[in-house]
């Protein structure tokens, strides 16, 4: 294998399986709680599905040579759990795991770092069937799956996510019902449904420790709160810290303090989740880092009696997130003060426009150049300041299946015609290239 990026900053993309993929009938893959949402009437925009997508699993090579003609130094992909355990536990489907094989020889062979998510979003159906999240045996089903996915590809993977956004699957699948399994549920489901969540972490982080070949690096990727400072005065900033620590404590203190917060289990009463003896030490698994993936944030100021947000008016990118460049700086510095990180990915960050290929056979999507050149000197403070950040991957490589909003919001830098899947290189393509090329050392260095 040639040489790649082992040491140093990161920069690079990223994906997920039923996003980009497609093929879900091939290869020996089972059906994902997706497969069953899209056929559902009305949950999905217009019907639309990930069943070709951008079609990458036959069009990997294709997709790779463009990252390596763009100078991509890493790249987060998600592994799909039914294309490798079709019914969540048991039978191992070889030729899932031989794509995936092929995939990181792939991305070895032309210089790029693999980062593999175990789950991001598609669970077997027929682990779906039975509970899903609501059981705890699906927890113990995701360990198997780490374990069968690090001793087939832990020789060569070095970075590994286990979990996805927690707070998306708990709020848009169980609370207000928008991804699958598409319910609206009481208080004390929703907090068991994040319990096994974490735990499915915590046995999924000692699982790939015990069955990869060489260290893994391991860590939770998830989508925080980002509360932002009004002004860079002790008080704001004490403040927007404050709400940081409070806001993301369910899901960060049981990972880095082997706790729940104190003042969130008092104001939970009887909806309380069932921790058994032990899961909070299996949930506190010692992190390689954590992953960041932030698009937005908000401002808040100090009060006389705590925070005080604000309520503020900034450009929105087409899905109406405000556009606040500053947010992976704070969300970086925060985190690494509230729980002493010793690394930290943004692992993605990017925008959705309604990208269209023009009459020259271009995508002049200055818009996404003028959100990536603002958020990306966040990352360059947040380097110049010391701050333990390790890498970026911008979300995303290619226009893709953007889960109930179907195919019409494009965060690519590829665009993608979905109707013939040409991929064309987006101005924001040329100019990542640029920045890469003009923000990183020379290649034997980082080798």
């Amino acid at each position: 294998m040639s040489d790649h990026p082992s040491t140093g900053f990161l920069w690079g993309t990223a994906t997920s399986a039923y996003q980009v993929e497609g093929a879900v009938d091939e290869g020996g893959r089972g059906r994902s709680i997706w497969d069953e949402f899209c056929e559902r009437p009305g949950a999905v925009v217009d019907g639309q599905s990930g069943r070709v997508a951008c079609d990458h699993f036959h069009r990997w090579e294709e997709d790779l040579d463009l990252m390596r003609g763009l100078g991509i130094q890493a790249y987060r992909f998600s592994i799909a759990w039914p294309r490798v355990l079709p019914e969540g536990t048991g039978h191992v489907n070889e030729r899932g795991l031989d794509f995936y094989s092929r995939l990181v020889d792939g991305l070895l062979e032309r210089g790029i770092e693999p980062m593999a998510t175990l789950y991001h979003w598609d669970l077997p159906l027929a682990l779906g069937e039975v509970g899903g999240w609501h059981s705890r045996e699906t927890a113990h089903a995701f360990a198997e799956y780490a374990r069968v996915a690090a001793e087939r590809l832990g020789d060569r993977i070095r970075l590994w996510a286990t979990l996805n956004e927690i707070p998306v699957i708990v709020h848009e699948g169980h609370c207000v019902g928008t991804h699958p399994p598409g319910e609206r549920c009481e208080a004390q489901v929703i907090n068991q449904v994040r319990h096994h969540l974490l735990l499915a972490h915590g046995l999924g982080t000692q699982a790939l420790r015990a069955a990869a070949r060489k260290r893994p690096s391991v860590g939770l990727v998830d989508c925080p709160h980002v509360p932002e400072p009004l002004t860079e005065s002790e008080g704001d900033i004490a403040a927007a810290r404050d709400a940081f620590e409070r806001m993301n404590g369910v899901r960060f203190d049981p990972v880095f303090r082997g706790r729940y917060p104190a003042a969130w289990w008092e104001a939970q009463g009887a909806s309380v989740p069932e921790v058994r003896d032990g899961d909070l030490a299996t949930i506190q698994q010692p992190q390689d880092f954590l992953g960041l993936n932030v698009y937005s944030s908000w401002n808040v100021a100090s009060a006389e009696r705590g925070v005080c947000q604000l309520e503020t008016h900034f450009p929105q990118t087409d899905l109406q997130w405000p556009i606040m460049p500053d947010c992976l700086y704070w969300a970086t510095r925060f985190a690494h003060e509230v729980h002493g990180l010793p690394a930290i990915f943004i692992t993605e960050n990017g925008c959705a426009y309604p990208d269209q290929v023009n009459g020259r056979g271009e995508v002049d999507d200055f818009a996404r150049i003028a959100y990536l050149r603002g958020h990306l000197r966040g990352v360059d403070r947040a380097l110049a300041e010391g701050l333990p950040l390790r890498g970026y991957l911008l979300w995303s490589f290619l226009d893709n299946f953007e889960w109930a909003k179907g195919y019409a919001k494009r965060f690519g830098i590829v665009h993608v015609n979905f109707e013939t899947l040409r991929r064309t290189p987006k101005a924001s393509a040329r100019w990542y290239a640029q920045h890469i090329a003009t923000h990183s050392p020379p290649r034997a260095e980082r080798a």
